[in-house]
């Protein structure tokens, strides 16, 4: 499964459900080639990436916009929220560990850092 920026970008998160559903080592793999920054988070079962801001309101219009992301997709992810910075965790739940819906929000949050 080869992925880009643009095929991420062009997708939409559907309900995924059960292992089957989720990325294989080499889609994770695939994925975050094109996902700058973003790492697997330290039990293997998510993706991370911290965003830097230089100051608290520029963070939380950070969050707000992953937020509207979030309800737009129907994908939350988890947010450690700082002063000047964000840390944004991906998962999906439903299938233990990495979907494409994750890489799909992650391509999603790159498009704000980009605006």
């Amino acid at each position: 499964m080869a992925f880009s920026i643009e095929s991420l970008r062009a997708q939409h998160c559907v309900p995924r459900k059960g292992k089957d559903a989720g990325l294989d080592a080499a889609g994770i793999a695939d994925a975050l080639a094109v996902l700058p920054g973003w790492e697997r988070t330290a039990d293997g079962g998510g993706i991370r990436k911290e965003f830097r801001f230089p100051d608290y309101f520029r963070t939380m219009a950070f969050v707000n916009a992953v937020a509207s992301i979030a309800h737009r997709e129907d994908h939350h992810p988890d947010l450690e929220v700082h002063y000047d910075r964000c840390v944004v965790h991906y998962s999906t739940h439903d299938v233990g560990g990495l979907s494409l819906n994750d890489v799909i929000c992650a391509a999603r949050v790159e498009d704000i850092r980009a605006a």
